[in-house]
């Protein structure tokens, strides 16, 4: 009996230590792809560890800061997918930065929001590195 307990809490041991590794696996992967080639806003916070909840208004702050330094994006692509999820029916228009631009971005923004003031951190110290 209390070898087949001890094989369960193992595995059950086992179990949660993939599933860590699975998460910080695809987070480095996903930092590394965002230092390599320009990404997303949205995707640069999400990979700076920006809450989920937090990411689509500060990406959309950063878009008004650059419109009012007159920043162009690296480049223009097309997806399906969407930070917000659900099915990806039909394909947007999305800006690709890279992490310099990001990196400027971020110096001139200034938010209110306590959340918002936290991604900024989150932003510089990921962006700050790269540039």
């Amino acid at each position: 009996m209390q070898n087949s307990a001890i094989r369960r809490t193992r595995r059950a041991n086992r179990r949660v230590l993939r599933t860590e590794l699975r998460r910080r696996t695809a987070a480095n992967r996903l930092a590394s792809s965002c230092h390599r080639r320009p990404r997303s806003l949205a995707t640069v916070a999400v990979a700076a560890g920006v809450a989920k909840d937090t990411v689509a208004g500060v990406a959309n702050g950063l878009r008004s800061v650059a419109k009012r330094l007159g920043l162009s994006p690296a480049e223009q692509a097309r997806t399906r997918r969407t930070v917000a999820g659900g099915r990806g029916r039909k394909t947007r228009s999305v800006a690709h930065w890279t992490l310099a631009q990001v990196a400027r971005l971020v110096a001139a923004y200034r938010p209110r929001k306590a959340e918002y003031k936290a991604a900024v951190v989150l932003l510089t110290a990921f962006a700050g590195a790269a540039a």
